[in-house]
């Protein structure tokens, strides 16, 4: 027998894929989408199966949409910046990023809390650098020490200098995104050629397609930029209160930035995703729960059924920091994607309701990735690693300490922690009883304070500064 014992998680059964899509496809031809922006609107109007109920509103034929499925290609391929392929998406395991967007970042060992600026990026993403497991890097925060009119621009010139590894990319100033290109170019070169950026785009729940979204993605889609086209829901607020209403509303949305992408252009790559979440009433906040990530599995779900590559949530944005409930959320979602169909995870980092960016839980999910990818690889079986003659040679009340499969194999055996050693009373006692927390701290410090750029990070900052001051 040669075989590997490896755990999965399935949630929809065929019929019950069959009623979403269906469910789907109802929303768009009975209510449509709203399309802000005057270029989208001519490319739905230059489309069969798209039909116009005011001059905002359009339909999508069930035809037009299946059209749209089967354009799209089933899998992306990814690039680091040197060209080398990363991973592709659409097949294989889920892969994580780290990020997003947060306008403040968290000492690691104060907890203190201040405004994100440019050495924070630079910083963050050099931290990447030592931690393998994340394989892109999203835009980690907002620059707040530079002005509006330029900060987009030295935040995504960090990001490419201080890192090699895929980049996402979330422009905060919607008029910078050409000029964010531009930098891109002017750094690397063509970007459509074995591309390395990312650019995440967010329609605005329920039904519309903004004109920012709708403008940047066709943007992107002319530089032949793969796209993210994710979009997020505040159950009970901007979606129905229920799971299954959040997810046939936020499906249908999908399907029809989806057909967006493919009038664009037939065949450009997207890859698609929601981030469920709930809105508390009470204390005015959204957040992340336990059927957000059944919500995200289902989604993922569905993006395999359709055949396309899907971004998903990263279990961050709740707690204070890297601490218990962030630790929960953490586990729930990494382990689940790896078991699921996910294909993205592209925002770990964020605490205090996804606001602040902190290095620590950054550090510690680092560590979740890694046991729980350790627990879906499972573990083969067959005769080679059965060691049955060595059962025999050692008996009953034997010990395998020198047995041949421990000697080479006890190195990889089991997972050892690059942060939290194995104590027991004796030698936590012997260490001056230590806090998990504190070894957290401080480890994360250490790779934040060693954390090298890549060789040619001198360079392209004085050619990006160059081109920025040239704008």
């Amino acid at each position: 027998m040669t075989a590997s014992v490896s755990p999965k998680m399935n949630l929809l059964t065929e019929e019950q894929i069959q009623y979403i899509h269906q469910r789907s496809l109802e929303i768009l031809t009975r209510v449509g989408v709203r399309v802000d922006s005057p270029a989208a609107r001519r490319m739905f109007t230059a489309a069969e199966g798209a039909r116009w109920l005011n001059q905002e509103r359009v339909t999508l034929s069930p035809e037009l949409v299946e059209w749209a499925i089967q354009s799209a290609p089933s899998v992306v391929e990814v690039y680091d910046r040197r060209g080398q392929l990363a991973f592709r998406l659409g097949e294989g395991r889920a892969r994580f990023g780290l990020g997003v967007t947060n306008l403040y970042y968290q000492d690691p060992l104060s907890d203190d809390v201040t405004p994100f600026t440019r050495q924070h990026m630079a910083l963050c993403t050099r931290l990447v650098n030592s931690l393998p497991l994340y394989d892109v890097v999203s835009t980690i925060g907002v620059v707040q020490d530079y002005p509006p009119e330029t900060a987009d621009m030295y935040a995504t010139l960090e990001m490419i200098a201080n890192t090699t590894r895929p980049l996402l990319l979330l422009i905060s100033n919607e008029h910078l995104f050409p000029h964010v290109l531009k930098l891109a170019q002017r750094l690397h070169g063509e970007l459509g050629d074995k591309p390395f950026l990312l650019p995440y785009f967010n329609p605005i729940t329920p039904l519309i397609i903004n004109a920012s979204t709708a403008d940047k993605m066709l943007e992107a889609i002319q530089h032949g930029l793969p796209v993210i086209y994710s979009n997020y829901s505040m159950a009970g607020m901007s979606t129905p209160i229920t799971a299954a209403g959040t997810l046939v509303l936020m499906n249908a949305e999908l399907l029809a930035g989806l057909t967006l992408a493919q009038l664009a252009r037939p065949g450009a790559p997207i890859i698609l995703g929601s981030l469920p979440a709930f809105f508390d009433m009470r204390a005015m906040q959204d957040f992340y729960d336990p059927h957000t990530f059944v919500i995200n599995l289902a989604c993922a779900e569905m993006m395999a059924h359709y055949g396309l590559p899907h971004a998903g949530t990263s279990g961050c944005g709740l707690g204070w920091g890297a601490d218990l409930p962030a630790a929960g959320l953490l586990w729930m979602n990494h382990l689940t994607s790896l078991l699921g169909k996910v294909g993205l995870a592209p925002f770990v980092g964020g605490v205090l309701g996804s606001k602040v960016f902190s290095p620590a839980l950054a550090v510690y999910s680092h560590e979740v990735i890694a046991q729980a990818l350790r627990f879906a690889q499972g573990f083969p079986l067959d005769d080679t690693v059965l060691g049955v003659d060595e059962i025999a040679q050692h008996g009953p009340g034997g010990s395998f300490l020198d047995a041949d499969l421990t000697l080479q194999l006890y190195r990889r055996a089991y997972y050892e922690s690059m942060v939290f050693p194995r104590l027991g009373l004796e030698q936590w006692q012997a260490r001056g009883r230590p806090r998990a927390e504190d070894l957290l701290r401080q480890r994360t410090l250490s790779l934040l304070e060693t954390a090298n750029p890549p060789e040619d990070h001198a360079e392209l900052i004085a050619l990006g500064e160059a081109f920025i001051r040239g704008l």
